[in-house]
């Protein structure tokens, strides 16, 4: 097995544990403050500083990135999030408000680390001339990253339901702890870090290949997690009834569903040659939630309109969210590429941020149909800026 491969391995399961904690920790969070009768927006807030410090630690990891090397930036993710897993593991007296959002501040600075650190990786154990290679390493690890996501979505309500809240995140902290342990041995030195010294100014980006498609990422992210995040489950739970176990079974298998789809992506776009596969995609995402929305307006059985929906949903925006992921790490620059890939994700974090506020808020006050709507026109500016992209074989590399 040669070293590039032997790294790539170490960072995708690195990932992937860190991905299955962070999945689990979401689902568990909503759940059991939704229990405890706190309203969607409140649940929201929940979550505004770790989707905020995610902006962030997009922001500044890149630069961190460049400067330390990935392998640091990933391993400082890793005992971040097993910090924050133990600060949720205090009594239940001692979990208020403040200290589980500075608790989701510290897990929002973890998932960014890990995953700027991940995708860059990629970029420098891949060659620019096998960009066939690049989308297919990017869309597996990016795939099987959501797939694992989704058993955490569903460890996540299991835990709740048969260790408690407490037990839940002890266990996970355990875990995690050891990951961290083996990696601090086994992910090479100096990956990733910049020859060239990179100044702090340097972290906004003047590419605008980069720029462009960062702005689309930040609708598209939004457009997801608009209804995904607080809504969706909530709406399950007090609508259809659903107890925890089938909420976060049903989300846990969309999540997985949505990875695989993306682990594929390339087989069903081919290698994308310029933008207008990106702008195709966005344009069939954006029809989705308009239709669910007219759905349930006309009467149409929830059930069928929502899981229908949200299936189809999720096969698109797997493919959008490839196209997007392979694009950054492909325009991304070869010495110092986490200061793009770390100015793109800043994109897509503050993408989740504003769906996540929004989820929280339209839902409480308009429902689930005004949560379609806004993801449905949120999805539409992405595919207008994605219009606004420069071809892939004349942007910089």
């Amino acid at each position: 097995m040669n070293t590039a491969l032997r790294q790539y391995l170490v960072i995708t399961g690195n990932y992937w544990a860190f991905t299955l904690t962070d999945g689990a920790l979401r689902m568990l969070v909503v759940l059991h403050f939704h229990q405890l009768g706190y309203s969607p927006l409140e649940i929201a807030m929940l979550f505004l500083f770790y989707e905020f410090f995610g902006v962030v630690t997009n922001l500044v990891g890149g630069y961190l990135g460049a400067r330390i090397g990935l392998n640091r930036t990933m391993n400082l993710g890793l005992a971040l999030q097993v910090l924050a897993l133990a600060m949720l593991a205090v009594p239940a007296s001692a979990l208020t408000v403040p200290w589980v959002m500075a608790a989701q501040a510290l897990s929002g600075i973890a998932k960014d680390l890990n995953k700027m650190s991940a995708k860059t990786g990629i970029k420098l154990l891949v060659s620019d001339a096998n960009q066939g290679k690049l989308y297919k390493w990017v869309a597996l690890l990016t795939g099987s990253k959501n797939t694992l996501k989704g058993v955490g979505f569903f460890l996540g309500g299991l835990l709740l339901m048969t260790a408690g809240f407490r037990g839940a995140v002890v266990l996970m902290a355990s875990a995690l702890l050891l990951v961290w342990l083996s990696s601090l041995f086994l992910l090479t030195q100096e990956l990733g870090k910049s020859k060239a010294k990179p100044k702090f100014t340097e972290i906004l980006s003047k590419n605008r290949a980069i720029n462009v498609l960062s702005a689309a990422r930040l609708f598209l992210f939004g457009a997801r997690d608009v209804w995904f995040v607080v809504a969706l489950p909530v709406y399950l739970h007090t609508v259809f009834g659903w107890d925890f176990w089938k909420v976060g079974g049903f989300m846990a298998t969309w999540v997985i569903g949505y990875g695989f789809i993306q682990t594929i992506a390339p087989r069903l776009t081919g290698n994308p040659e310029d933008k207008k596969p990106v702008v195709l995609w966005a344009g069939l995402l954006a029809l989705v939630p308009a239709v669910i929305a007219t759905g349930l307006m006309a009467g149409i059985a929830p059930q069928l309109a929502i899981v229908g929906g949200l299936l189809l949903f999720g096969v698109l925006f797997a493919i959008n969210s490839s196209l997007h992921s392979y694009l950054i790490v492909s325009y991304a620059r070869e010495d110092g590429a986490s200061l793009d890939v770390g100015f793109y994700y800043m994109s897509n974090a503050a993408g989740r941020l504003l769906g996540t506020i929004l989820s929280g808020w339209v839902y409480q006050a308009y429902g689930l149909g005004a949560c379609l709507w806004v993801s449905s026109g949120l999805i539409t500016l992405a595919a207008l800026f994605a219009a606004w992209l420069p071809d892939q074989r004349t942007a910089p590399a």
